[in-house]
């Protein structure tokens, strides 16, 4: 007979030991550690026997188009990459509060009120709790099956016997959340590990076997992280990240996995007293002020034309440099990587020759958004630039390019995108690297300053600030060549 051995698994990251201790080493976590039921060892020769073969399809017999589901929320549908795929399975999460049930509770009405079978399951609130925000969200007349359930056998149960009166055509579930599901035949509390990756497994079973679009709504960690092992990340077909700060009215909803879509895609709404309303003009939205033509330039802020998936997005840099007393100054980032601050201020103390050792370092992405990519390096420099010379960036001009540490600025990506969406909103002059393509000739912009060094912003900003300082001010610090000086 096969002897059972004991198990200890981390509640929180599903790093799995052989005896207790209190502290994980996968995750750091304290006390998160707990004994789960013994596993038994599969006998050898199991894998001798005789079982159900299975069949096997070539490519060319695979449906050369997927019909999918839209929602009517153009921007939830951008980020699924069109709308929902029959049969797929969806992880989405977030913190608490950032707008997650109120999303779905949108977006299933949407489809319940086009003739989709919609399913809502709750594991967290009462049916008369649903239906009181669906009054105030204007959704009570939509046709949403709603129910209030944790134990996984009865919504199984459930959802066979909705989907066997349901006419047919389109089919989409909600469970919220998974964190909250059990499996009667699992000894363990819901949440942790053995049943989390049990139940996950069972709904996206469902989602296969029913041809139903599910949607999990999964809890996240105090790092942001989705709680619970990362196998269920790795079961599902899309993941997708709501974003925020509570003070900002915004949310972003962002894909970081989808097998029929683009990674990195980025949907943006507007948190109001009716629900979560898209937002037309993203860009706008997160220049505030330093729109074009809007308000005077400030010292320390620069324009970033960035990507977020297939879309441009331009975003207010904004940096402070003030003296420090402190033996090691501040080093303080909202909105952007510690470390890529770090680099940039090595390169520019390296390559350019400026001092910001004696000073505390403030950078923030304004309107909360979370910058990861390279191409902002140069619009970083730029601000920083700006902060220490204590004179503004020209006006209606953006900045992209990556630094690498020879001070280089290498070129990025779709730098057509980036000029076509400045035009757009008004911004006639563009900072970028030297070797970027630009094939369309007309994209608006009237003035391309193209760089191949990173040294070449300094001579212009030391000029600046010293025609600053003789009290004439206000000069554009990118507009002189490359080593001028007065």
């Amino acid at each position: 007979m096969a002897k059972a051995t004991e198990s200890f698994v981390c509640q929180s990251c599903g790093a799995a030991y052989r005896k207790w201790q209190g502290r994980c080493d996968a995750c750091g976590g304290w006390n998160t550690i707990l004994e789960e039921a013994p596993k038994v060892a599969v006998p050898k020769g199991l894998s001798a026997g005789k079982g159900k073969a299975i069949g096997f399809a070539s490519l060319s017999s695979q449906p050369d188009k997927v019909v999918r589901t839209t929602s009517g929320i153009n921007e939830f549908d951008r980020v699924l990459g069109g709308g929902l795929v029959p049969g797929s399975a969806i992880l989405i999460g977030g913190d608490p509060g950032i707008g997650k049930s109120t999303i779905l509770l949108q977006a299933v009405a949407q489809l319940a009120r086009r003739g989709t079978t919609a399913l809502y399951v709750s594991g967290e609130e009462a049916v008369a709790q649903i239906g009181l925000r669906a009054q105030r969200l204007g959704l009570a007349d939509a046709p949403v099956m709603l129910s209030a359930a944790n134990s996984l056998r009865d919504i199984l149960a459930g959802i066979d016997q909705a989907m066997a009166q349901a006419k047919g055509g389109p089919a989409v579930i909600v469970i919220d959340s998974i964190q909250t599901i059990f499996a009667d035949n699992i000894e363990s509390a819901p949440g942790t590990v053995n049943q989390v990756r049990a139940c996950a497994h069972e709904l996206v079973r469902v989602a296969k076997q029913s041809n139903a679009a599910v949607f999990l709504v999964g809890h996240v960690t105090k790092d942001g992280q989705i709680a619970g092992p990362r196998v269920v990340e790795h079961m599902v077909d899309t993941v997708l990240y709501f974003e925020g700060e509570r003070g900002h009215q915004f949310r972003i909803l962002r894909a970081v996995k989808n097998r029929f879509g683009a990674t990195d895609e980025i949907g943006v709404f507007s948190m109001t007293d009716g629900g979560l309303a898209e937002v037309a003009n993203p860009s706008a939205l997160f220049l505030g002020r330093s729109e074009a033509g809007k308000a005077d330039p400030v010292a320390g802020s620069a324009i970033f034309a960035g990507m977020e998936g297939t879309r441009p997005l331009l975003v207010e840099i904004q940096a402070l440099v003030a003296p420090s007393p402190l033996a090691t100054p501040r080093r303080t980032v909202v909105g952007w990587d510690s470390g890529r601050l770090a680099m940039v201020l090595a390169v520019l103390d390296a390559r350019c020759g400026l001092r910001y050792s004696g000073c505390d370092v403030y950078l923030n992405v304004a309107g909360g958004l979370r910058v990861v990519e390279p191409a902002a390096d140069l619009a970083v420099a730029a601000a920083l630039l700006s902060a220490l010379a204590d004179t503004p960036a020209p006006e209606r001009t953006v900045f992209f390019g990556e630094a690498s540490l020879a001070g280089e600025v290498r070129p990025v990506s779709q730098s057509e995108s980036r000029l076509k969406e400045a035009a757009k909103l008004g911004f006639s002059h563009a900072v970028m690297p030297a070797g970027a393509k630009t094939k369309v000739k007309d994209i608006g912009t009237s003035e391309l300053m193209r760089l191949n060094e990173l040294v070449e912003l300094f001579p212009a900003a030391r000029a600046a600030a010293k025609r600053a300082n003789a009290g004439r001010g206000g000069a554009n610090w990118t507009g002189q060549t490359p080593g001028e000086e007065d």
